[in-house]
């Protein structure tokens, strides 16, 4: 900490989770005060106090992580940090965490809104209805917002976004402007979405992927290293409680879509309609994509993927793709989150962590109470919107796998090469195992670089022939390099 006395300022300099340095500007206080500042150890100076929406798993790591780090973060901002009220759903409901003694906890989120003296809401409820009220009717009373809700960024972000600009255009001068913080709606303890806030304002995104579900990369892992079935690893991902007991919108990368299309929107400045991002689950796969994973050296992974694809398009999706062995996110393991971001100038980054679960969930809530209450100021929660050139289109290229189940007959191999001809779809490769059963077997074709279209395209006519058994199924290679 350093006092400016020429400038009338104390910058309080505190280290974020990339290891740059954010100082904050404070107005400075007399010599005596600040010689007592200094001598009690950066007691408070004032208080932060907050309401709690929420007293589930997140919302309990969060009061805990405040009562047991109490004294770190009066010495880190200068205040102390109170939990004035929590709203639960059920008051009956015990609760795994202590309550501290001067917290209000009752059953209605109004008292939270209607209390004058919370400075900042944390939403931690999820869902989109309540969870909206909460977050659009706090910030129009002038409180802070701190929210690990991914779902209802991804469903309102431009009325969140307009929301805050419209409250803080009419802040009166002196007022402090109202911030919306919500550090842990991706990617639960990863830092993704302040390092995308910082630390690339000066560069050019020009890709962003990652593994982006914690649940199904448990589950792929598990039928990758020891031969599980779908079925198998689904079981196992919902006894350690990674799946919910609806798992639809983990495994059918619904969730993923959600983080990706905010990820979209802080990399590239353009808003997407989740359901225009061509979204593909797990469930398809089997145990003999892997083995023919492991024949071409690599693995498989649902990864969310948004790159730009011209100076004026972006194109995005979310889905099981092959990765090399030697790919960074291949190694990426159990209920792991990894992003990766390329760029001009840092060519390519990537941030690994816990993606879920109740600390690192209430660990990145923590991070952005503590900049709120130490007063740091971001205008643009959501970054600039990109230029109006730059647009999405709902196709991209790629080498792609193909995997056809059949039943024998002559003329297989020429009805796909005749339409893959047809379409203009290059072979790169044909694969397949022993047959075991000619009336239930499977090969796959592996594409040169060609669009999804195309793709999609020759899939329905394959499906249309009397010999194909079933859905066709394909897959993206993550890079055209790994073949």
């Amino acid at each position: 900490m350093k006092f400016l006395a020429g400038l009338g300022l104390i910058l309080y300099g505190v280290a974020n989770q990339s290891s740059a340095f954010a100082f904050t500007a404070r107005p400075a206080f007399g010599a005596k005060q600040f010689r007592h500042h200094l001598a009690s150890g950066l007691q408070a100076v004032g208080v932060e106090t907050l309401g709690i929406v929420g007293g589930g798993t997140v919302g309990g790591g969060i009061v805990e992580i405040l009562e047991n780090n109490r004294e770190l973060f009066t010495k880190m901002t200068g205040k102390e940090i109170n939990v004035a009220r929590l709203a639960v759903k059920d008051l009956s409901k015990a609760r795994d965490f202590d309550t501290p003694s001067s917290t209000t906890v009752s059953d209605n989120f109004e008292d939270i809104l209607d209390d004058g003296s919370i400075d900042t809401v944390v939403e931690v409820m999820g869902g989109t209805s309540l969870a909206k009220d909460v977050v659009i009717k706090s910030l129009k009373s002038g409180k802070n917002v701190v929210t690990a809700n991914k779902a209802l960024i991804a469903d309102c972000l431009v009325e969140i976004e307009n929301t805050v600009i419209e409250v803080n255009a009419a802040r009166g001068e002196g007022e402090s402007p109202v911030e919306f913080r919500y550090e842990a709606a991706v990617c639960g303890g990863i830092p993704i979405i302040s390092s995308l806030q910082g630390d690339f304002v000066g560069d050019e995104i020009t890709m962003c992927t990652g593994i982006i579900n914690g649940c199904t990369n448990y589950m792929l892992t598990e039928m990758d290293k020891n031969g599980l079935s779908y079925e198998e690893s689904l079981k196992g991902a919902s006894e350690l409680g990674y799946a919910e007991a609806d798992p639809t919108l983990d495994v059918g990368g619904f969730d993923a879509r959600s983080k990706l299309k905010i990820l979209m929107r802080l990399a590239f400045g353009i808003d997407v309609e989740e359901d225009e991002i061509s979204c593909k689950g797990i469930p398809e796969l089997t145990k003999e994509d892997f083995e023919y994973a492991a024949m071409l050296g690599g693995t498989i992974k649902l990864t969310g993927v948004a790159k730009k694809i011209s100076d004026s398009e972006v194109a995005a999706f979310v889905s099981p793709t092959y990765l090399d062995n030697g790919d960074t996110l291949a190694s990426i393991s159990g209920a792991t989150n990894a992003v990766e971001i390329q760029s001009k100038n840092l060519v390519r980054s990537t941030y690994t962590g816990q993606g879920a679960g109740r600390y690192p969930t209430a660990n990145s809530c923590i991070n952005d109470i503590i900049k709120v209450a130490r007063g740091d100021i971001n205008p643009l929660p959501f970054n600039s919107k990109g230029p109006a050139s730059l647009k999405f289109v709902n196709d991209f290229k790629s080498k792609f796998y193909i995997r056809m189940r059949y039943r024998d007959q002559n003329g297989i191999t020429k009805d796909c090469g005749n339409l893959c001809e047809e379409n203009d779809i290059g072979i790169y490769s044909i694969l397949q195992n022993p047959i075991k059963n000619r009336n239930d077997a499977c090969f796959v074709l592996m594409t040169d670089s060609v669009k999804l279209s195309q793709v999609k395209k020759f899939v329905a006519q394959i499906e249309g022939k009397d010999w194909c058994k079933g859905d066709v199924f394909f897959m993206p290679m993550l890079r055209d390099e790994d073949l």
